[in-house]
């Protein structure tokens, strides 16, 4: 396989060279939202001086707007595998995407319906429906997570679904314990029950490839900030399910697809940026050798990307498992490493996770602590929500280097905060 050419993947990241008062980043807040390489902010930029103007005009500037629109739904078809970008909505973020795909699909269900939500999920996939089915006299069934395999088991789901479940809304890969479901398999066992299937990928999407035919699900999320892109938020629906919808919108606006579902006037710079970001993994592709279509260039991305984090990522698991009284939440086993995004969460006996991340954020490690709205999960291991974990997530421009500096500032930010309490 080829190298992965981590240098030249630096390089397009202006930030990664930035340093305060001398002492260099290390960028590992990664779950919460990547840096974006260059190409990225020079097409947002580009869009706002030479193509700024509202859609639906004759003119040079509005027609010109239009193609960068048209541009960023072919360039997340060719992300996600979709059939066509019809089925790419496009809008501010995640959670304000389900909000609005939540209360579009709340038209078309009644009292005594039943939906199924995960103790894995975000709570950006949580709150919406819990709200929707407090509005409708919806039922809510609660999906755990296994504390041993830390994914979403199949006989646990098949064991929920009754004749009168109609969603089930699942998590790709979790943003706290980094567990990647099995999410074409659970997706399968929910359709045959006749429930729809929508599936929050945001934390997988950086990491592996998402094909949404082959996972057979009939809605899937994502944002771009996580995968080096601009703030948005994409949502794929199956055509044959979202022609069916009917959503909340102005009287006088278009009833095309994806249009009907896009509210007001899009964020046309921001979808420039959207196609940078696309392009970026399809250039990381070609220079891995691959010379096909845009969507093969950006599997061969993920491949090797996907080879290059998980030496980083057990690297990572590692080094925090000496650490006596540590507790990493999620897979530790290398034999299942291709089973987690490399996001790692970790508690320590007796010492609150935020004086750990305070300690290190002045050494300008960027990670977080709290329960980064992974709400359920931490209600689920016993997790203090008030405190939470400390996070430390991957992104395919981390290095050895950098994992090893992190590793180091760890073990001692754990050292002098035990001597101080004792």
């Amino acid at each position: 396989m080829t190298a992965f050419p981590i240098e030249a993947v630096r390089e397009k990241f202006p930030a990664l060279s930035l340093a305060d008062k001398g002492r260099r980043r290390i960028y590992l807040d990664n779950p919460a939202g990547t840096q974006v390489p260059q190409a990225v902010a020079d097409a947002v930029s580009r869009c706002l001086l030479t193509t700024n103007a509202n859609l639906g005009g004759y003119f040079e500037t509005t027609i010109a707007a239009q193609a960068v629109v048209d541009e960023a739904h072919q360039a997340m078809a060719d992300f996600l595998g979709a059939a066509s970008p019809e089925e790419i909505i496009i809008g501010a973020n995640m959670t304000t995407l389900t909000y609005h795909m939540s209360r579009t699909l709340g038209r078309t269900l009644k009292p005594g319906d039943e939906i199924i939500l995960t103790r894995m999920d975000h709570e950006g996939n949580v709150s919406p429906w819990l709200q929707l089915a407090e509005d409708l006299g919806l039922v809510v069934r609660w999906l755990p997570f296994d504390e041993k395999s830390w994914q979403v088991e199949e006989a646990t789901l098949a064991a929920l679904l009754t004749d009168k479940t109609r969603l089930v809304a699942l998590n790709y890969a979790s943003n706290l314990t980094g567990s990647i479901n099995r999410v074409k398999a659970l997706t399968a066992i929910a359709r045959n029950a006749g429930a729809l299937v929508y599936v929050d990928a945001v934390q997988y999407a950086p990491h592996g490839l998402i094909d949404v035919r082959d996972l057979g699900c009939d809605f899937l999320i994502c944002s771009a900030y996580k995968f080096f892109g601009p703030h948005m938020g994409i949502l794929w629906g199956r055509r044959d399910v979202i022609d069916g919808l009917k959503p909340y919108k102005c009287r006088c606006s278009s009833n095309g697809l994806p249009e009907r579902f896009e509210l007001g006037t899009p964020q046309i710079e921001l979808m420039a940026g959207l196609t940078a970001a696309v392009d970026y993994f399809a250039e990381l592709g070609a220079a891995a050798g691959e010379g096909g279509s845009r969507r093969q260039k950006i599997a061969k991305a993920f491949e090797v990307s996907i080879a290059y984090e998980n030496p980083l990522a057990q690297r990572l698991i590692d080094g925090l498992s000496d650490i006596s009284g540590l507790a990493i939440h999620g897979i530790t086993d290398p034999k299942r490493l291709g089973e987690r995004v490399p996001t790692v969460s970790f508690t320590v006996d007796g010492i609150v996770p935020e004086t750990i991340v305070r300690q290190m954020n002045a050494e300008n490690i960027f990670l977080w602590s709290g329960h980064n709205y992974a709400w359920e999960i931490v209600h689920q291991l016993g997790i203090p929500a008030e405190h939470g974990v400390v996070r430390i997530g991957i992104a395919h421009y981390n290095t050895a280097t950098e994992i090893d500096e992190t590793l180091e500032s760890v073990h001692r930010v754990i050292a002098m905060l035990r001597q101080q309490r004792s």
